[in-house]
């Protein structure tokens, strides 16, 4: 078996664990933009980043003149503004607090007479304190974001690969600046029962029309101080009782009861001979795990060797 545990970076919370903090702050501030500036679409997708070769961006945003885009660059550590009519801004990325960088990206897309207004403060962190106001958030190690980053590209690789699998509805890999964490969801195609909502500081109508059908949702998370392991995540809604009861692999794979999830460790998939085929098993045996307890059309599911050479 190929050994390429080397090429998936070491990932340590305690040592970005400031700096993540400050930076989900930053993309929350980037995804508003986005948010403000772009029309609906089903499920919140609007508003989501992605992984990009230099870091995380917003796609194309359209605006008065154009269109514009926002791009976090964890290599040479900057935000980049450009514009369609040939306008491009830089905002450096260094240890500076959410205000600092907050009234910066704003002078400068008002420069470049770009209209934006947004809410202003955080959604699912808590206590959510108004951007202007953050003095508090202000770190920013750029070797260990980049790690993080890296650890992204990573996980973006297999992802795609999983998300080809399935023919049903299946939204794109996107990086939810709400919880800072990368997803990507296949539906079921039916209707699912009203969600509880509760999220912290979010409206309960913007949770309940993201898990307004049947979903089996897998994802990556970096951590928090309660949980301070980055680990892959599964999950399905509604759940059925069954769900957590199912066999996953691989063997270091466990259902939270608590969480209602299966997770598994970034640090067991980063160690082992071959990364990309014990994640792959994760993604494919929790889905499973939901579509059989939840007797999902066994139709959904494609065959891509097909189809590859």
């Amino acid at each position: 078996m190929k050994n390429t545990s080397q090429s998936w970076p070491v990932l340590d919370y305690q040592k970005y664990k400031s700096t993540l903090a400050t930076v989900h702050l930053w993309t929350q501030i980037v995804g508003k933009i986005r948010l403000s500036n772009s029309p609906w679409v089903n499920h919140s997708w609007h508003v989501t980043l992605y992984v990009s070769s230099r870091g995380l961006t917003t796609g194309s945003i359209p605006y008065s003149d154009g269109i514009f885009q926002l791009d976090l660059d964890f290599i040479s550590h900057e935000l980049v503004i450009s514009s369609s009519d040939g306008q491009r801004e830089i905002v450096l990325l260094y240890p500076r607090s959410v205000a600092s960088f907050y009234k910066e990206l704003l002078s400068k897309l008002e420069q470049m007479e770009i209209e934006v207004a947004i809410y202003a403060a955080p959604n699912e962190v808590d206590p959510a304190i108004p951007f202007i106001k953050d003095e508090v958030h202000k770190s920013y190690d750029a070797v260990q974001m980049n790690l993080l980053w890296l650890a992204l590209v990573k996980i973006e690789k297999v992802f795609t690969r999983f998300r080809a699998g399935f023919t049903g509805k299946v939204s794109p890999i996107h990086f939810f600046w709400g919880a800072f964490d990368m997803a990507v969801t296949r539906f079921s195609g039916r209707e699912a029962p009203v969600h509880q909502g509760g999220a912290p500081n979010m409206p309960d109508r913007i949770m309940q029309e993201a898990y307004s059908h049947e979903v089996s949702s897998c994802g990556f998370w970096p951590g928090s101080e309660q949980s301070p392991s980055p680990a892959f995540y599964s999950y399905c809604y509604p759940t059925p009782e069954e769900f957590g009861k199912q066999p996953v692999q691989p063997e270091e794979a466990f259902y939270s009861v608590e969480m209602g999830e299966f997770f598994l460790t970034y640090e067991v998939v980063q160690r082992s001979g071959d990364p990309e085929k014990l994640l792959m098993q994760f993604l494919v045996s929790t889905y499973k795990a939901a579509a059989i307890t939840g007797n999902w059309d066994k139709d959904l599911e494609c065959n891509l060797s097909h189809f590859e050479r």
